[in-house]
């Protein structure tokens, strides 16, 4: 094998992810420490995070009376607990170099579970190092210690669970996220059509009742003070963000930003996507269309269909369900700041890769939205690259995968049901 040979094997055969993820953790590591010695931590949000669990740990639980510097507490409530361990073990908030050790740590813990779930994949090791070259999602997680790094933290970890077909772990994951940030709302549509073709359907509705009592559960604190003052705060949907403050729709003048005609169209095109992948894409597994899926449900389906349905949800059609709904619902956002680059810095080579594009053309679109996202204060230049990219990402994501055939997994047949072959 020559020189070439070797390198395109090297590039492309995934079982060489085997060694090159720990050798990007280590040099991971090496670059966290680097970053937290030598880089000036920049403060945004935290001091506001701990005014306003400080309020919590001192018996506040009405959550409108919740504030700190920069506002009311408008994150639900899994976010005040998980702060709260960081208030004691960062004396108060005032050590911030504990704080950004301790999200170092996180972050390399994230990192080896995307891996992980690349590797889940069989993803080309030409992906991996996309995973670690970010400066803006060191930024947000060492140098701005964002709660969008726990959310997409569980965002993965439910993902992985999924993967290894681990549902109700993952259910538990994801709705920990979103009680930690309601961003990863946008992941449910995705997530529903998951657990509907790969569990039975009342198992797929006792998921979504594990949910909501995981949500019930965190809020308990709160609810019997004020329930309709935690909701609205920790699930604010009217809430509006600055046209300054705008990383994606800068291009547009403030009073079309701002403007009802706007919100609704983004709001429209939302939809008109979930249901183009739904319709089109996330089905898929069933081979059936929606409404005739509808109709499914209400029926009692054979169980060797139930099977061959279930191990059609693969690996690769949960991480690609997933992330692509999350990817669409940032396109469609009204406005979106720079810790958002969490739910997208470890998304957008997967998505990319799955669009079928060349590697090449994989590098230049990471490095242009690497570009914009890092461009302070937002410009029109910078915002449209952003829009461009999610866009590259959406439609490629879904052009990419139309002749995508899913297979039963016989390694999970095996496992579940014997060795009975399932057609």
């Amino acid at each position: 094998m020559n020189y070439y040979s070797k390198a395109l094997d090297l590039a492309y055969n995934p079982t060489h992810a085997r060694w090159l993820s720990p050798l990007l953790l280590g040099a991971e590591s090496c670059l966290c420490a680097f970053i937290i010695f030598r880089i000036p931590y920049t403060e945004i949000d935290w001091e506001a995070y701990m005014q306003q669990v400080s309020q919590y740990l001192d018996g506040e639980r009405d959550y409108t009376l919740i504030k700190g510097g920069t506002g009311p507490l408008v994150y639900p409530a899994a976010h005040v607990f998980i702060y709260s361990i960081l208030y004691k073990l960062t004396e108060g908030g005032k050590n911030i170099l504990i704080a950004q050790a301790i999200f170092a740590w996180l972050y390399l813990a994230i990192l080896t579970l995307v891996m992980a779930c690349y590797r889940m994949v069989k993803a080309p090791p030409y992906l991996f190092p996309l995973l670690v070259l970010s400066k803006r999602l060191h930024s947000v997680f060492l140098l701005r210690l964002f709660n969008d790094c726990f959310a997409v933290g569980f965002l993965f970890l439910a993902i992985y669970a999924y993967q290894h077909r681990i549902w109700t772990a993952g259910s538990v994951a994801y709705s920990f996220g979103v009680g930690t940030k309601m961003s990863l709302l946008l992941a449910a549509p995705a997530i529903g059509t998951i657990l509907l073709q790969a569990l039975p359907f009342k198992r797929a509705v006792n998921a979504a009742f594990l949910m909501a009592q995981v949500q019930l559960t965190i809020a308990f604190p709160f609810l019997p003070v004020n329930p309709l003052g935690y909701i609205s705060r920790a699930f604010e949907f009217s809430r509006q963000f600055l046209y300054k403050w705008t990383v994606n729709w800068r291009f547009l003048d403030e009073e079309t930003f701002l403007s009802r005609e706007f919100a609704i169209a983004l709001l429209a095109a939302h939809l008109g996507f979930l249901l183009l992948f739904t319709t089109t894409r996330w089905l898929k597994p069933s081979r059936q269309s929606l409404p005739g899926f509808i109709m499914g449900l209400w029926e009692s389906r054979p169980l060797l269909m139930h099977q061959q349905i279930s191990l059609r949800v693969t690996p690769t059609h949960i991480m690609t369900s997933v992330l692509s709904a999350m990817a669409i619902g940032l396109l469609c956002a009204r406005s979106l700041h720079y810790q958002f680059y969490a739910y997208l810095a470890w998304s957008t080579p997967f998505l990319l890769w799955k669009s079928n594009l060349h590697p090449i053309a994989i590098y230049v679109v990471w490095a242009v939205q690497e570009w914009a996202w890092n461009v302070y204060p937002s410009t029109n230049a910078s915002s449209a690259a952003v829009v461009g990219c999610l866009l590259i990402q959406v439609l490629g994501v879904w052009w990419g995968t139309a002749e995508d055939v899913l297979e039963e997994n016989s390694s999970v047949a095996e496992k579940r049901w014997g060795h009975r072959h399932v057609e």
